[in-house]
């Protein structure tokens, strides 16, 4: 696998992975609103760019996996860390929608 090929991995995962980014911080001032329906619906998009960044990551792994060379540079560490942070930052989301809902169900 050359240079180029692990770099276009790289970069996609970045792409998805920022973008899923985006939506969960879109998510987040939809439940400072109250809006918890619309909430969910960007964490749940949100998920689904975090499994497109998922896919290019795997098929990587799998060409490792099969035997083939594949030489990580610096972008790529860069793409394993904001994958991992946002997957991350997606898992506190969550548990910050059931708190908001909680605290909604409790003042009524």
């Amino acid at each position: 696998m050359d240079q180029d090929e692990i770099q276009n991995v790289a970069f996609t995962i970045i792409l998805h992975s920022g973008n899923s980014r985006t939506l969960i911080h879109e998510g987040f001032g939809l439940m400072r609103n109250k809006e918890f329906d619309k909430a969910e619906e960007k964490l749940d998009e949100a998920n689904n760019e975090l499994t497109a960044a998922h896919q290019s990551q795997t098929s990587l792994m799998q060409k490792y996996t099969s035997g083939e060379d594949v030489n990580i540079d610096i972008i790529m560490v860069h793409a394993q860390d904001h994958l991992m942070t946002t997957v991350t930052l997606r898992e506190v989301a969550l548990e910050m929608l059931h708190l908001y809902k909680n605290i909604q169900n409790e003042s009524e």
